[in-house]
């Protein structure tokens, strides 16, 4: 009998071992539908265990419940739980999923914004992409103690969105979506950018001003620089703007293709045909290169600057009224052919 006794204790050794693996697989192996690759799942803020469970179940249909959240309960997902989006992917187990769930790994979300005229506009578009919805972001915008102290004011931290592709997790905040905008505003306006802006005698939102301005104005990305000559001409001799852009922004009006007299008359501030001096905040998001048009201005004496009678999206430039008023009255006469009076 003493000398069966190693063979009973290997063969209770293996049987141990075969049910320590037949309870791993039980636990590890069951997968997940393999269709359920690359499928976003999203936690919102806040979430519950239970409302986690059941978003999760809707993307992945959860075929054992009870042993998913016998797993949740060990690995202390239950009181675990982190908003994001994540995706699941291929093969993914239980353990596997919840392990990814209780870290936080979640995947990034692509934010890409151009073409922005107005704050309401923004928080729309950057909605679509974060947990934060259009209202919780326009309320933050509405509220200056939010960023007066970065050196921002209502009608300028629009300044602060510089268009362009950022990743971001879905379940940023507005205020942390305003702080990582700021972040990228700081790290755009360098040392060297600062320093151009100086010797226009701007400073960063004067030439964002200035930019969106532009950008609005220009059709042609290689016309820019000389345009922005013109501007800054008009502003070195106290010579009122006269940009079409700010009228359009005063009467909240982006369709308006032929500014006419009955639209000069708007009492704003950022009426530039009534006011001198740039007015009180940029009229949009304004672009990369809006911006760096404005930095490098070309030096030249004209003032003045009409769109061309032949449409191509160009402009004849001036240095004297007399000569400009001959190029406007050929584009306004053209615009009269083509019955375009809006």
């Amino acid at each position: 009998m003493k000398k069966r006794k190693p063979v009973i204790f290997i063969s209770g050794a293996v049987v141990l071992l075969l049910i320590i693996i037949l309870v791993y697989k039980k636990i590890s192996g069951i997968r997940l539908d393999t269709e359920t690759t690359g499928r976003e799942l999203f936690i919102p803020t806040g979430a519950s265990y239970d409302k986690a469970f059941h978003l999760i179940d809707s993307v992945v249909h959860i075929d054992n419940p009870e042993l998913f959240s016998w797993i949740a309960r060990k690995k202390k997902y239950i009181t675990h739980v982190k908003a994001g989006r994540y995706l699941i992917e291929e093969g993914m187990n239980y353990p596997e999923l919840i392990d990814m769930l209780r870290a936080g790994r979640q995947k990034p979300v692509n934010v890409t914004f151009n073409n922005i005229r107005t704050l309401n506009q923004l928080a729309g578009k950057i909605s679509q992409k974060i947990e934060a919805d259009s209202a919780e972001i326009m309320d933050f915008l509405s509220d200056e103690s939010n960023f007066a102290g970065d050196g921002f004011k209502k009608e300028t931290v629009i300044a602060v969105f510089i268009p362009n592709t950022y990743q971001l997790y879905w379940n940023t905040g507005a205020k942390e979506f305003y702080q990582r905008m700021l972040k990228e505003y700081k790290l755009f306006w360098s040392s060297h950018r600062i320093a151009s802006a100086a010797e226009k005698k701007l400073d960063p939102v004067e030439v964002a001003i200035l930019a969106s301005i532009i950008d609005d104005e220009v059709a042609k990305p290689e016309e820019k620089p000389r345009i922005a000559g013109v501007y800054l001409n008009r502003l070195r001799i106290g010579m009122p703007l006269q940009a079409c852009p700010t009228i359009r922004f005063a009467l909240n009006d982006f369709t308006i293709t032929r500014v006419l007299k009955k639209h000069l008359i708007v009492d704003s501030p950022y009426n530039t045909y009534k006011h001198k001096g740039l007015p009180p905040g940029p009229v949009g998001c304004p672009s990369v290169e809006g911006i760096d048009a404005v930095l490098n201005a070309e030096n030249h004496d004209y003032l003045y600057f009409a769109a061309k009678a032949d449409f191509s999206g160009t402009h004849n430039f001036s240095r004297t009224l007399t000569e400009h008023n001959r190029f406007a009255a050929q584009y306004q006469r053209e615009l009269n052919r083509r019955r375009i009076f809006r």
